[in-house]
């Protein structure tokens, strides 16, 4: 009579040889200190031919802005990081070079005697906002709002004053418009 493990005993002992295979197979790549780069760059999601897209902007020392005739396009010329330089420091636009989830964070500075606002905008439909609608005195507020967004390739984000408020920036970076790419994902 067979014993009853011994089909479970022929799993294992294929499983483990197979795993032999592989490991002596992954072992025959190290051509070099780096041998796991090639091993690593055979996962498309992984592959260091991924852009590398971050950037940081602020309106700088621009002063205040406000618009009571309609909305206003908020270009960020103080660029304090854009790597792969996917921003354009003439138009305030983002364009996303690759599909992916980017994180995506602005904020907004005020004086408080006048509404204040800031919004997101993708493909010129707006997104997100802040904006603190009550004057409240001398002083002023600051807000700020993000979140990760799935971008297209092509996919533009920019921001805009809304009709009748205003924002305020100087050399100490106050509102700021920043982001980067969190992963890359395949076109569907």
């Amino acid at each position: 009579m067979r014993p009853r493990c011994l089909p479970v005993f022929v799993v294992v002992r294929q499983r483990l040889e197979s795993t032999e295979r592989d490991l002596k197979a992954m072992r025959g790549l190290n051509t070099g200190r780096y041998w796991f780069m090639e091993y690593y760059n055979t996962f498309p999601f992984l592959s260091s031919d991924v852009p590398k897209v971050a950037f940081a902007v602020s309106l700088g020392g621009n002063g205040l802005q406000k618009t009571t005739t309609g909305n206003k396009d908020l270009v960020y010329k103080t660029i304090l990081t854009n790597i792969g330089q996917a921003y354009n420091s003439e138009t305030g636009v983002f364009t996303a070079p690759i599909r992916g989830v980017y994180y995506i964070r602005f904020t907004a500075n005020a004086p408080t005697d006048f509404t204040m606002s800031a919004v997101l905008y993708k493909n010129d439909a707006a997104v997100q906002l802040i904006t603190h609608e009550q004057p409240s005195g001398e002083g002023s507020d600051t807000a700020s709002n993000g979140a990760a967004l799935l971008l297209e390739e092509g996919d533009r984000l920019s921001l805009k004053l809304w009709h009748n408020t205003q924002i305020w920036d100087n050399s100490n970076h106050h509102s700021t418009f920043s982001g980067f790419l969190h992963f890359s994902l395949m076109k569907q």
